[in-house]
């Protein structure tokens, strides 16, 4: 039971789950990974692009936007049931701002939503739960990819950006990532930007490990980052 259980829900059995959290299945997915970022940057997709599936759009938020602080925007929000856990998701009409797996959803909603402190928070668990679905189930997705509407430092969408660029089953470390930006002596910020961004899985920033092939801490908790990972890895 506990095998279909994990199957249904990861997509993978068990052995294979555990066969791609070796560390050294880690090392050579980070030698794979300096390749994608070098052939996203030599394809032109320096800027905001899109994950490799097209299924996400990344779009900031402009400087008149972040000076409002969401003034006159609705952000309808709601917690779900997801693979790695209850999910909690909010979104503009623009696009997702925040995402993550909270144990304390009320406290991350009031993380998540800060930068739109004039906006109007609306709960809609239905909502939340579409916007799941969508995001979780590949079966869902439709032709119309879904919209991330982040808002940052321009440093921070710089390092969010590159994130973008690392397909599933590929991992970076933070230095790959500073070079990928064109700083390659701000490994350390690089990872305060990591830490610091809203929309999980979909900027996927739990794909950044360190160079020892260690997977290292998450915002979300490091149960959930080593559950991404092996399915990610598995399925690719």
């Amino acid at each position: 039971y506990c095998q279909r259980l994990f199957t249904r829900l990861a997509g993978i059995s068990p052995r294979s789950f555990l066969r791609s959290l070796s560390l050294e299945r880690a090392k050579a997915a980070l030698a794979t990974g300096a390749s994608v970022l070098d052939a996203a940057l030599d394809a032109g997709m320096s800027g905001p692009g899109r994950l490799h599936d097209a299924f996400v759009t990344f779009e900031a938020v402009t400087p008149g936007e972040f000076r409002a602080r969401g003034a006159g925007l609705t952000l309808r929000w709601g917690v779900a049931d997801a693979p790695y856990g209850p999910c909690l998701v909010v979104a503009s009409e623009r696009g997702i701002v925040g995402l993550g797996f909270p144990s304390d959803p009320a406290a991350a909603l009031t993380d998540m939503t800060a930068p739109f402190a004039a906006a109007t928070l609306v709960e809609h668990p239905a909502h939340a739960a579409a916007l799941v679905q969508r995001i979780f189930q590949p079966g869902s997705r439709d032709a119309e990819p879904l919209a991330v509407h982040a808002v940052g430092t321009p440093f921070q969408m710089q390092v969010w950006q590159a994130l973008v660029r690392i397909p599933p089953g590929a991992l970076a470390s933070y230095e790959m990532v500073a070079r990928a930006i064109g700083r390659p002596n701000a490994a350390r910020a690089v990872g305060t930007a990591i830490g610091a961004n809203p929309i999980a899985f979909l900027i996927p920033c739990h794909r950044v490990i360190r160079a020892t092939g260690v997977f290292g801490g998450y915002r979300w908790g490091p149960e959930v980052k080593t559950a991404l990972i092996g399915v990610e890895a598995a399925a690719a």
